[in-house]
């Protein structure tokens, strides 16, 4: 097993994200929330559920970053699709290439990364978390 070296947060990456259906990860663009490392110096990272579906439907707690309406956040978070963020949907995974491949592209060289998140979305995305937050504790 390799474990990738540490991201951090706002780097948007190429996670093979479990299915809590069918236990079949997928592999699709997530955002990094937080990285924290163990007592053998392991990463672990959360990572929000990303996915280019649905778009026409934003609930609280996502974002999207669309090519038409951000292309520099677009073109800066290394999509191939229009994607929407889920801040409801996150899981804390170890960083390592159980869950975690190089892109094809590989627009970062050998890791996982596939772009950042574009200062123009801070707020945007920090709405949404602070959203699913609210929605997690009622």
């Amino acid at each position: 097993m390799r474990w990738w070296p540490a991201p951090t947060a706002g780097e948007i990456v190429w996670c093979h994200f479990p299915d809590a259906i069918n236990h079949k990860p997928k592999a699709r663009p997530s955002l990094i929330v937080t990285t924290k490392e163990d007592d053998l110096g392991q990463i672990y990272v959360t990572v929000a559920y990303g996915t280019s579906q649905k778009l026409n439907r934003l609930f609280s707690g996502e974002f999207q970053i669309t090519k038409a309406e951000h292309p520099a956040a677009y073109i800066s978070a290394g999509l191939s699709y229009d994607t929407k963020f889920d801040f409801r949907n996150t899981l804390e995974l170890p960083f390592n290439d159980v869950y975690f491949s190089v892109p094809t592209m590989a627009p970062f060289g050998q890791n996982p990364q596939l772009g950042i998140l574009h200062p123009s979305m801070t707020r945007i995305a920090a709405a949404a978390f602070s959203a699913a937050r609210k929605n997690l504790t009622i």
